[in-house]
Protein backbone atom coordinates (compact mmCIF):
# COMPACT_ATOMS: atom_id res chain seq x y z
CA UNK A 1 0.00 0.00 0.00
CA UNK A 2 1.58 3.62 -1.16
CA UNK A 3 2.19 5.86 1.85
CA UNK A 4 2.94 10.15 1.43
CA UNK A 5 5.64 12.43 2.50
CA UNK A 6 6.88 15.34 2.56
CA UNK A 7 9.02 18.50 3.64
CA UNK A 8 7.42 19.54 6.69
CA UNK A 9 9.26 21.55 8.96
CA UNK A 10 12.51 23.26 10.05
CA UNK A 11 13.35 23.09 13.11
CA UNK A 12 16.05 25.81 15.12
CA UNK A 13 17.71 23.32 18.17
CA UNK A 14 18.52 26.11 20.33
CA UNK A 15 20.76 25.12 22.81
CA UNK A 16 19.64 28.29 25.59
CA UNK A 17 18.82 28.13 29.31
CA UNK A 18 15.57 30.34 28.14
CA UNK A 19 14.11 29.94 25.09
CA UNK A 20 11.49 33.42 25.00
CA UNK A 21 14.28 35.89 23.89
CA UNK A 22 15.38 33.40 21.27
CA UNK A 23 11.61 33.07 19.49
CA UNK A 24 11.59 36.93 19.92
CA UNK A 25 14.25 37.08 17.73
CA UNK A 26 12.94 34.68 14.96
CA UNK A 27 9.78 36.12 15.27
CA UNK A 28 10.70 40.01 14.55
CA UNK A 29 13.38 38.79 12.09
CA UNK A 30 10.60 36.50 9.71
CA UNK A 31 8.10 38.93 10.58
CA UNK A 32 5.59 35.81 11.61
CA UNK A 33 3.79 35.85 15.08
CA UNK A 34 3.97 33.25 17.70
CA UNK A 35 1.71 30.26 17.20
CA UNK A 36 -0.05 29.33 20.27
CA UNK A 37 0.74 25.48 21.67
CA UNK A 38 -1.53 23.26 22.79
CA UNK A 39 -1.31 23.16 26.86
CA UNK A 40 0.60 19.89 26.48
CA UNK A 41 3.39 20.99 24.61
CA UNK A 42 3.39 24.32 26.23
CA UNK A 43 6.66 24.00 28.61
CA UNK A 44 8.60 26.63 27.56
CA UNK A 45 10.79 23.87 25.10
CA UNK A 46 9.14 24.56 22.22
CA UNK A 47 7.78 27.58 20.35
CA UNK A 48 5.96 27.58 16.80
CA UNK A 49 6.03 30.80 13.90
CA UNK A 50 2.82 31.03 12.57
CA UNK A 51 3.42 30.15 8.94
CA UNK A 52 1.08 30.35 6.01
CA UNK A 53 -0.55 26.73 4.49
CA UNK A 54 1.67 26.71 1.89
CA UNK A 55 5.08 27.27 3.91
CA UNK A 56 7.24 24.87 5.96
CA UNK A 57 6.35 25.09 9.68
CA UNK A 58 9.24 26.83 11.49
CA UNK A 59 9.81 25.82 14.80
CA UNK A 60 12.06 26.68 17.55
CA UNK A 61 13.19 23.78 19.89
CA UNK A 62 15.42 23.70 22.95
CA UNK A 63 17.84 21.35 23.37
CA UNK A 64 21.18 20.30 25.40
CA UNK A 65 23.23 19.70 22.10
CA UNK A 66 24.99 22.02 19.86
CA UNK A 67 21.99 24.77 18.64
CA UNK A 68 21.57 24.12 14.49
CA UNK A 69 18.99 23.64 12.26
CA UNK A 70 17.35 19.96 11.13
CA UNK A 71 14.51 18.71 9.21
CA UNK A 72 11.32 17.17 9.71
CA UNK A 73 9.18 14.91 7.00
CA UNK A 74 5.62 14.50 8.04
CA UNK A 75 4.07 10.79 6.86
CA UNK A 76 0.90 9.72 6.91
CA UNK A 77 2.82 5.79 7.93
CA UNK A 78 5.64 6.84 9.96
CA UNK A 79 6.93 3.49 9.65
CA UNK A 80 6.55 2.69 5.74
CA UNK A 81 8.68 6.33 5.65
CA UNK A 82 11.45 5.52 8.34
CA UNK A 83 11.84 1.64 6.67
CA UNK A 84 11.95 3.49 3.21
CA UNK A 85 14.67 5.81 4.05
CA UNK A 86 16.26 3.20 5.88
CA UNK A 87 16.51 1.11 2.29
CA UNK A 88 18.07 4.54 1.17
CA UNK A 89 20.96 4.47 3.51
CA UNK A 90 19.65 6.59 6.57
CA UNK A 91 19.69 4.61 10.54
CA UNK A 92 17.36 5.05 13.01
CA UNK A 93 18.37 7.22 16.50
CA UNK A 94 16.02 7.10 19.21
CA UNK A 95 12.25 7.07 18.94
CA UNK A 96 10.48 10.09 20.48
CA UNK A 97 7.16 9.75 21.70
CA UNK A 98 5.27 8.99 18.28
CA UNK A 99 8.55 9.61 15.52
CA UNK A 100 11.88 8.96 14.64
CA UNK A 101 15.29 10.67 15.12
CA UNK A 102 17.15 9.34 11.77
CA UNK A 103 20.86 10.44 10.97
CA UNK A 104 21.75 10.12 7.19
CA UNK A 105 24.39 8.89 5.20
CA UNK A 106 26.26 12.73 5.67
CA UNK A 107 25.65 12.66 9.36
CA UNK A 108 22.61 15.48 9.64
CA UNK A 109 19.94 13.99 11.71
CA UNK A 110 16.11 14.61 10.90
CA UNK A 111 13.01 13.60 12.08
CA UNK A 112 9.82 11.62 10.54
CA UNK A 113 6.50 12.60 12.00
CA UNK A 114 3.04 12.01 11.71
CA UNK A 115 1.22 15.02 9.30
CA UNK A 116 1.55 18.40 11.04
CA UNK A 117 -1.11 19.58 9.12
CA UNK A 118 -4.13 18.69 6.88
CA UNK A 119 -4.19 17.93 3.99
CA UNK A 120 -0.94 16.72 2.76
CA UNK A 121 -1.23 19.19 -0.53
CA UNK A 122 0.10 19.04 -4.03
CA UNK A 123 3.83 18.58 -2.44
CA UNK A 124 3.58 15.46 -1.28
CA UNK A 125 5.77 12.25 -2.61
CA UNK A 126 3.63 9.13 -3.37
CA UNK A 127 6.16 6.13 -2.22
CA UNK A 128 5.27 2.38 -2.85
Amino acid sequence: MPHHSRLSTFVLDCQVEDLAPHVEFWRQALGKPVKPLPPEDDDGRYAVLDTADDEPVLMLQKVDQASRIHLDIEADDVDAEVARLERLGAVRVEQVKTWWVMQAPSGHRFCVVRPQRTPMGPHRNTWD
